[in-house]
Parts: structure tokens; C-alpha cells; sequence
């Protein structure tokens, strides 16, 4: 897949592309099934916006991402999305009309033969262009638009929201089901304080930033390393807070892989929630902290077993 992140000067083997156009945070059933609508004859593409313009508006807002920017190209590549159009979303871009957007960017810039949005996709300056809109400016612009409705399973619409309120209760096999995928933590291991090392029990580190928090606790993971040496698949027990053990503040997320040996410093893991263990806790001394870390890792092999 490749990756752009402007909308001048594209060579031509990215101009004419069928894209789905959105945010795509978690990219859930409902962003896969507006994908699927993108797939035909012409390459497939993905228009998004880099920071999330609710970042770009609300810089003092909770961290609410399901994703980063890494895991979402992640995600995508693997749904066969060939060109990902990755805009910087500054104030120049939140500043065009609807019918400079679409225009300026999708029509003229990207060279976009056909574009998907959701029914309740909003763009432009102030939020003022509805899909109603985007059909009738596209069509001005040579650009076929299909609106796709809103994805439901049981009476519920499937969205970003419904899946970090799963997450926030400790639901990682509820968030999975809307999702149509493992929620997964992805980033470079970054030094910590090496206490799992001391403890016998070495973790790999990830930094938490700008992301949802799921509910503090230990979890059944799986995990992909995704560069060096010693690229694969493992199964792991990781915890995911702000270690009440030793007065944390920040919270990270801890993984331990279960029958591995080696240096994860500066590489890439995909982590993957697949079972709430227990709820972070503080315990009365290293002795117990270690026994229920032995009892976590257990219960996370066994878990991971019998899927």
C-alpha cells in the first residue's frame, strides 16, 4: 500500500482511484462495509485526515483515538486498500467550503473517480457539507458518490463510540464483535524502568498517547512483532495502567510475551486485547506482585489455548 500524505502534484498511478472517504478510527464493521462499497475496477483507496480534525479542534480534549495513525494503515493494507490518502488536516484545509473540498482536493488534486462516504459524513469549513451535498458536488466535479447507510447489528449502530465504551468497561470481546477484529495497541517499545525485568517477568513498553484508555487491568494478548529479528506471533499477559505498585502516573501498557527471549528496543509490536483478566491492583509487597504475575500468565496461556 502506498502512503500519501498531500493532495498536489500525485503522479498517475494514484489519479482515478475509487476511495472511501472518513476518519476510519478503529476501522470497524461500519468503515469496512463503506470500504467493501469503494472495491470495483479502479484501485482502492482510503481519504483520511492526519491529526483526526477533533484532535485539530479540541487540543485540550480526552484522548479518544482507537488508533494511531501506524495501526490504522496496519488495518487498512490488510483489507487490500492499495492508496492511502493520509491529508494533513491544518487550518488551510478546515478553512475550504464544501465546494472548495471537493473541488480543490478530491477532484482536481487526487484526480478521485468515485468517492463513498457514510450517511452521517459531515466536511468542509464549519461542518457545513452533508452526503446530500458531497453526491450533487461530485457529480459537478466528475466524481460518482454512493452514500452508504449506517451499519447496524441488534438494533444498534456499530461506531467508534459504542466500541470505546466496550473497552472502557473491560468488554474487549464485545469491542472485537463491532470491530470485526482484535482492538489492537500498536507502536515502538520504548525504555522503561526495567522493574518487570528485576521481577523476572521483562516487558516490552508502549507509549499510551493521544489514545482511548481501555479499563486498567491485566489482559490476554497476542502479539505480533512487527520488525527485527525476531518477527512473529506470540501469546502474552500485559498490563495496561499506571502501576499503583510504584506510584504511576502515566499510564502505559506493559506486555509481557509468554517463551520468548530477546531485545524488543525500538521495534514495532501489534498488541492485541483478546480477554479482561483482572483490574489493576496494589498489592502488599514484591512476593505477592510476583505470585500474581505467575497466575496472570497462566490464566493468559489458558485463555489463549482454547480459542
Amino acid at each position: 500500500m502506498q502512503i500519501y500524505q498531500d493532495w498536489h502534484w500525485l503522479g498517475a498511478e494514484a489519479r482515478g482511484t475509487s476511495c472511501a472517504l472518513g476518519n476510519f478510527d478503529g476501522v470497524h464493521l461500519g468503515h469496512q462495509a463503506v470500504i467493501d462499497l469503494a472495491r470495483g475496477p479502479a484501485p482502492l483507496g482510503i481519504v483520511t485526515f492526519e491529526p483526526h480534525p477533533r484532535q485539530f479542534f479540541q487540543r485540550d480534549a480526552s484522548p479518544f483515538r482507537l488508533m494511531n495513525a501506524e495501526a490504522r494503515a496496519n488495518r487498512l493494507a490488510k483489507l487490500g486498500v492499495e492508496h492511502l490518502f493520509q491529508l494533513p488536516f491544518n487550518a488551510g484545509l478546515a478553512a475550504l467550503t464544501p465546494a472548495e473540498f471537493v473541488r480543490n482536493v478530491l477532484a482536481e488534486g487526487l484526480g478521485l473517480s468515485h468517492v463513498v462516504i457514510g450517511e452521517d459524513f459531515c466536511f468542509g469549513k464549519g461542518r457545513a457539507g452533508t452526503a446530500a451535498d458531497m453526491q450533487r458536488l461530485g457529480e459537478e466535479n466528475g466524481i460518482k458518490t454512493t452514500i452508504a447507510p449506517l451499519l447496524q447489528r441488534n438494533g444498534i449502530s456499530i461506531s467508534s463510540t459504542a466500541i470505546r465504551e466496550a473497552l472502557s468497561q473491560g468488554r474487549p470481546r464485545d469491542a472485537a464483535a463491532m470491530l470485526g477484529h482484535l482492538h489492537r495497541i500498536e507502536g515502538a517499545v520504548i525504555h522503561g524502568e526495567k522493574r518487570g525485568r528485576e521481577l523476572g517477568f521483562p516487558t516490552a513498553n508502549m507509549d499510551l498517547t493521544g489514545l482511548h484508555l481501555p479499563r486498567y487491568g491485566v489482559y490476554a494478548v497476542r502479539v505480533d512483532v512487527l520488525t527485527g529479528p525476531q518477527a512473529g506471533s506470540y501469546m502474552g499477559a500485559a498490563s495496561l495502567g499506571v502501576r499503583p505498585m510504584f506510584n504511576g502516573q502515566a499510564a502505559n501498557l506493559e506486555t509481557y510475551l509468554l517463551d520468548f527471549k530477546g531485545d524488543l528496543y525500538g521495534h514495532h509490536l501489534s498488541v492485541a486485547l483478546v480477554d479482561f483478566l483482572r483490574p489493576e491492583l496494589k498489592f502488599d509487597g514484591l512476593p505477592a506482585l510476583i505470585d500474581q504475575m505467575n497466575s496472570d500468565c497462566e490464566q493468559a496461556r489458558a485463555v489463549l489455548a482454547a480459542e
